[in-house]
């Protein structure tokens, strides 16, 4: 698996799980949910900044990555701008 699939398969678990999360909060507040959930974001969030760290060079990139839930959809953002920038022109 290469850094960008998995930045992109950490940054949808880290979305969806802090959905579920909230949604469960807002919600019924199930305890057993929340233990097996949120161990699960926790773990994708820091996915996401290690992969980021490994990928970028840049402050305001892997500052980013830093941003709870959508963080790491940013980064890929921002990184797959600094691809096409770097490409060169037909």
């Amino acid at each position: 698996m290469n850094p960008p699939q998995a930045l992109r398969i950490a940054a949808g678990v880290e979305l969806a799980t802090l959905v579920v999360l909230l949604t469960n909060l807002a919600t019924v507040h199930w305890p057993q949910l929340s233990s097996t959930v949120g161990p699960t974001h926790g773990c994708a969030y820091l996915f996401v900044i290690v992969l980021t760290l490994r990928q970028s060079r840049t402050t305001r990139t892997r500052a980013t990555a830093l941003v709870p839930g959508i963080g790491g959809l940013l980064v890929m953002r921002q990184l797959a701008r600094m691809r096409q920038g770097s490409k060169p022109s037909p």
